[in-house]
Parts: C-alpha cells; structure tokens; sequence
C-alpha cells in the first residue's frame, strides 16, 4: 500500500466518522478452525460434524485400568459441565455405537517418566470419534484434545470431522511453583494440576525449601519443618496425595530442596548445619542471603544423607532438584575452618568449594536411586554426566552444556514472576532456529519449565500469575517450532483461559473480588478501565518500589492487577492497526478515540473513590497519569483525522508529558505506553507521508517513537 493512499483516508476521515460510526462493523476474517492449545503436530479438518448430545457414551478398548477409567470420567463431566446435558455415567458395553472410543495398548510406566510415550491419534467422522493411544498418558493427553475441539451453534453441539496425529516436542514440559515464600494450600497445587493437565504439562517442580521457609514434613528431623516454617508445611501423607493427583493427570511430581544457599529455613531448627554459629530465624524479606550450609563437616553429610534418603522414599520421581544457585560464600569467607579445609584440599576459590559439595550430594543421590538436578551454577566440566542442568541463563548456557553431553531444561525467558506478556515467553524457544547443535546434542535439551517464584504471591493472586500466560509456554513446549503466529496465540489463548476456570482456577474471576475490596463495596467503571491497563512493574523492581516482607498483605491495586493487561494490549494492537491500515482507518479511529476518551473522563471519578476508599488512595497518581494520557492521545486523533501536522514544540511536549506518566507508581506501569507516544509521533510525522512507502513509513515512525533499549541482564532468582 503506497503512502499517498494513506494521506487520502487522513483528508478525508474528518468527512466520514459519522458515517464510519453507523455503519455496522465489517466481519473479521475467517480465524483458523480450531482453538487448541497447544497446536498439536499435525491435524487435518474435514467436511462433516459428530453431534454431542444427551445419548452421547464413551466406550474403551485396549488396556483399561482404573487411572484411564478416572480420566473418561473427568472428561464427561467436563463436557456435562460444558454442554448442560446430563450424560451417561460408566463407560458403554458396544464400543460400535459409542460416540467416542478410546483404545490404549497398555498403562505405560509404573512411574510417571520422562520417557513416558504421550503420543495419540485422534480421528472425528460423522460416526464415531476414536482416539487411540500406546498408553494411558498418551489417551489423556488426547482426551484434553478432544474436549478442546467442542463447538456449538443452532443445530446444538458438535466435534468438527478432523484426523489429528500428535506428540510432544519436548519430553520436559514442566512449571515450577515455589511454595516456600509463600506457602499454597492443597486446593491450590491440585487445581494448578488440572490445569497443567488441560495443556499438556507433564512435570509440577515442587520448590519446597527456602531462606523464608521448609515447607515439607520430615519424620527423621522434625525440627526443620515445626520451626522452620510457621506451621505451614506439607504432612507426608499430603505430599502423597499431590504425588497420586498428578500421577493421575500424567505428571511427575520433582522435588527442590535447594542447598547449599537459600538454606536458612533448614537452620533455624538445626544451627549446627550452618557455617555460622547462628542464631537463625525465618527470612521475611525478598532477595540473597548468607546462611550457607558447611561443606566441610562429615556431620552435615550424615544429616544430608539420612534426610534425603527419607525423602526419595517419598517422592518415587527419578529426578531430585538441589537448587544449588546463588550462594554468597560470604560466611564461608568468614568462617576460619573452612578456609583451612580449602587450603588443605587444595580448593581455590569458593566455586570450587561449593563443586566439592554437589559431589558428595551427588554420591548421596545415587546411593538412593535418584538424578541430581540443579541450577546453572552446579555445572563443571567435570560433573557426571547424568547430572541435569536447569538453565536460568538462558538457551547459550542450555547449549553449551548439551555439547558436553549434559542433558538441560530451560527456564530462562519462561520467568513468569516477571510479568512480561505471553508473546515473550511464546517466542522464546530451548532449541532455537540456528542452535546449531547436533541431532544428537540436541537431544539433551529435554525441554523448559515455567518458573512461578512466590515472593509476591498468594493463594488468590497466584492463579493469575500462572494462567493463561502458562499456556503459550505449554504450546511453545508441545508444538513444532513453527507453530509463532502470536496474534492466533493470543485468540485461542482467550478461549483457553475461560476453559481453564472450570477446573476451579481463579485468574479470572479474583480481579473483580479483590476491585471490590479494594474500593469497599461496587466500584465505578473507571476502576476496571484502570485495572485494564495496569500492569505491575517487571522484573525485579517491586521491592524497591513498594517495600513488604513476607507478613504483608498482598491485597493492593498492584496485586489486583494482572499480567498481560487486556486492554493495554488491546489499545496497542489498535494503534498499529490504524497506522498500517488505511482503508479502515475511520473505525479504528472511532474505537481509538472512545477508549482515549474513556481514559481521560476516569480521574475524577477515581479520585472521588479514593475519598472514600483510603486503599485506594495509591491509585490517586496513576488516575492522574491516565487522564493526561488519554488528553494527549485525543489531540494526536485530532491532528492525525484533519490532516494537519502539530509542531515539533507540541510533539517533544507531550512525549516529555508521556515519559512522566510512564513512570512506575505504586509499582505499577502502562504498557501502552508505546503505543500512545507512536500516536503522537505519527502525528507529527504526517508531511513525511507523501511519497514514502507506508511500511518505511510506519517502520520510522515505531523507532522515533520508541527507540531500542539495551536488552536486560539474564534474570536471576
């Protein structure tokens, strides 16, 4: 599209609003066919639908046990739930006239495996749907399918004709949910496990120990979990009972007991593990700290030895997580024993020290049947070779170490504690185009785990944390590479994130409690136009921000708020729509100017809430903020819909006025802010038009507005 076409709709559109406003909306394009997520690896749609109705049944054949029999189940009531049709109960004699038939050649292994075989076939006629699979897993995996791809319209509900051949691209498929921080109630973890079943996630990294607390019992040193965690801990018998809910759904249960470091919870109740003399208590803050197990004294291996052969008595996973990131070596500086015990050995630094220590760990593991897994801090080039490394530093590091023969999980660019949008994790791929490892290398990346570390999280703000933004990492996990259409990702992940709210998850519905609570009672729209637009601030910036330990409520505006704020990215997916699409400039132009306006009418009334809502009060800057932001966005609309360009005086005032509103408060930001200053750099760019090609255009007009900024440093934890 040449730019002049561009200038013509901007002449023009101040002729057309009225008309462009009552003109009914043209009808979208047609989207994909489907809404599953993850995509699987191939499927293909054909003419013709199966009817789901109240005679609908569900017959097995094959290898049926009680695990497939609870999964069909679960299934039915699922699609009951979906549907309002009350559905046979039990599975049916005549597998001929079964409207689904699951056949499984046998249960897979005895313990859920990372070399467990999840894939399946899942072909939908007009007769029958049959889903067949080598096992049980396998037939789970493509029970979520099957439910994924329900539709409706007059006629009722209905499966659409497809044949769907699928299978994992990674085997590690994994999220991490560190309960130590802030420890999470069963119903938590449980519903957490429906949900990771739902897209295909196949691993719950349970990160149970931590500086703020030991979240696990232990019947061999009961001290670590009576004085080490508030009373909030795990009984055995419960850590059972989360290890068989997973088992169920087809995920493995791996445990972190995070030594050497992050170890004062382990001290509180046994000082004499430590390389200080303690006294120690429970952390209350964020952040590193010095308390250090001493890798010098046989003691500590006989305590570690006896302790973790308890506990791979309890969790049956092959893997166990050691942690083993981020120690300060500060009080092994300090400590003179230790340091003579360096020199003795001939241990230069503490590096080197702490290499010393994952050996004996890693001889204690194996004396147990387990494989050690840790952070990338464990890895040395000459650790076994059955030691898995967790990546948080990122698809280099995971590279390296698959060269050497080391097989790796990724992590880096799946924090999802850091609040970047789902497109970001989306994107970010363990093997990556170009990796430029060998068929065989590249089999030593097992796949990615999502990382939800729990400094600021509670058992009703954890759920939106998690979901929806999980599910792309799910897909970017099971899917071929291929599969990066992230405005599709985003569609299917609206759909996916009602789904997963049937399982008892509360990412969507908690924002509107925590509005009400906030403003004591029912609260003005504005509200929710703010809290549509918010985001908390990223990466590790909250503390600095808004102080609180592990005692505060974490009950504010910034908690309500969620990741990947709808409207935001709505606003911003808007904006580039206008400025790329000018034969339908005139209605995005209209919703573009209802949302500005929207945005500059919300403080008065926001401030009138804070009056009589005191916690709210924080809110009172970022009303302001949005106001003057949605001021200026409506003259950048007036300019751009005249045609007539503002000078270069207004253009550096307002983005001056823009950098300020940008500015986090009460830890929380506008991610449309982007978008907003390409508003107004657009409009004074408008002479530029004629004659330059519009994406040229467009392309100067994203770096004037935006330009790049260094890239972060690798994230830590």
């Amino acid at each position: 599209m040449r730019a002049h076409k561009l200038i013509s709709a901007l002449l023009l559109l101040s002729c057309t609003l009225h008309a462009a406003a009552q003109t009914p909306p043209q009808a979208p394009p047609v989207p994909p066919r489907h809404n599953l997520m993850p995509v699987p690896a191939a499927a293909r749609f054909e003419a013709g639908r199966l009817a789901v109705d109240k005679s609908f049944t569900v017959a097995a054949a094959g290898h049926v046990d009680e695990r497939l029999r609870a999964g069909i189940d679960r299934a039915v009531r699922r699609l009951e739930g979906r549907t309002v049709l009350e559905l046979p109960r039990g599975l049916a004699a005549d597998a001929s006239r079964a409207t689904l038939l699951v056949e499984t050649r046998g249960p897979g292994r005895p313990v859920p495996s990372v070399e467990e075989d999840e894939s399946y076939t899942l072909e939908i006629s007009e007769r029958q749907a049959a889903l067949r699979a080598p096992t049980v897993v396998g037939a789970l995996r493509g029970l979520e399918t099957f439910l994924q791809l329900l539709e409706g319209d007059r006629a009722g509900f209905y499966l659409p004709a497809v044949r769907i051949d699928d299978r994992p691209r990674f085997r590690w498929r994994g999220l991490l949910v560190d309960i130590a921080r802030h420890f999470q109630p069963m119903e938590v973890i449980k519903r957490n496990l429906d949900a990771m079943a739902a897209v295909k996630l196949n691993v719950l990294h349970w990160h149970l120990t931590e500086d703020q607390g030991f979240r696990v019992e232990s019947k061999k040193f009961p001290r670590l979990h009576q004085l080490g965690s508030d009373g909030n801990f795990y009984t055995q018998e419960q850590v059972r009972e989360v290890i068989r809910y997973a088992a169920e759904r087809g995920i493995r249960v791996v445990p972190e007991f995070d030594l050497p470091g992050h170890a004062t919870s382990w001290l509180v109740g046994h000082p004499e593990l430590g390389s200080a003399p303690g006294p120690y208590q429970i952390e209350r803050k964020p952040g590193i700290f010095e308390p250090t197990l001493d890798p010098t004294r046989e003691e500590v291996y006989k305590f570690l030895d006896a302790f973790f052969g308890e506990m791979a008595a309890l969790f049956p996973d092959a893997y166990m997580h050691i942690g083993g990131d981020e120690n300060t070596g500060k009080q092994w500086d300090r400590n003179p024993q230790i340091q003579e015990f360096m020199k003795r050995r001939g241990l230069k630094d503490n590096h080197a020290l702490q290499t010393y220590f994952n050996q004996r760990m890693l001889k204690i593991l194996q004396k147990y049947g387990k494989r050690m897994m840790g952070w990338d801090e464990i890895f040395q080039p000459d650790l076994p070779k059955d030691v898995v490394i967790h990546s948080w530093r990122g698809t280099k590091a995971l590279a390296e170490a698959a060269r050497r023969g080391y097989d790796g999980v990724l992590s880096n660019g799946y924090y999802i504690d850091l609040i970047f949008p789902a497109s970001a994790h989306y994107l970010n791929d363990p093997l990556p185009e170009g990796h430029g490892l060998s068929e065989a290398e590249a089999r030593h990346v097992l796949g990615g785990e999502a990382t939800m570390w729990a400094e600021w999280v509670t058992p009703e703000t954890i759920d939106s944390r998690i979901w929806p933004r999980t599910a792309a990492i799910a897909e970017r996990l099971w899917s071929p590479r291929e599969v990066r259409d992230v405005e599709d990702m985003y569609r299917r992940l609206a759909v996916t994130s009602v789904r997963l709210e049937e399982l008892g998850l509360m990412h969507e519905r908690n924002q509107g409690m925590m509005l009400r609570r906030l403003a004591g009672g029912a609260y003005p729209p504005a509200l929710e136009t703010l809290a549509s637009v918010v985001e908390p601030v990223k990466e590790y910036r909250r503390y600095q921000q808004r102080p609180q330990t592990m005692l505060s409520p974490l009950t504010g505006l910034v908690d309500a708020a969620r990741p990947d704020a709808a409207g935001a990215r709505s606003f911003t997916r808007r904006v580039d729509l206008m400025l790329s699409d000018a034969p339908r400039f005139a209605l995005h132009f209209s919703t573009l100017r209802d949302t500005l306006t929207s945005w500059r009418d919300a403080g008065p009334t926001l401030e009138a809430l804070a009056d009589r809502a005191p916690a709210l009060a924080e809110a009172r800057p970022l009303a302001r903020d949005l106001s003057a932001a949605g001021a200026i966005g409506l003259e950048a609309l007036a300019y751009l819909s005249q045609g007539v360009a503002p000078t270069a005086e207004w253009r550096d005032s307002r983005l001056a006025a823009l950098a300020e509103a940008a500015k986090p408060k009460a830890a929380l930001e506008f991610p449309f802010m982007p978008a907003l200053r390409e508003l107004v750099v657009a409009a004074h760019e408008q002479a530029q038009l004629r004659g330059a090609d519009a994406a040229e255009w467009r392309r100067r007009v994203r770096e004037l507005a935006n330009p790049p900024k260094p890239r972060p440093a690798a994230e830590s934890h």
